[in-house]
């Protein structure tokens, strides 16, 4: 579990940076939409 909560922050602590290089809020938007659909997508997987 201590590697998930790891990997979980060291990935949305970048995302944060690059959050900072944008400076742009509707483009953060549209990615973080279609970044959370696809991680929904990649984590509800059955197969």
């Amino acid at each position: 579990m201590k590697r998930l909560i790891g990997y979980t922050i060291f990935w949305f602590a970048l995302g944060m940076l690059f959050m900072m290089v944008i400076n742009n809020i509707w483009i953060g938007l549209i990615l973080i939409a279609i970044f959370m659909i696809i991680g929904y997508n990649f984590f509800q997987c059955s197969e």
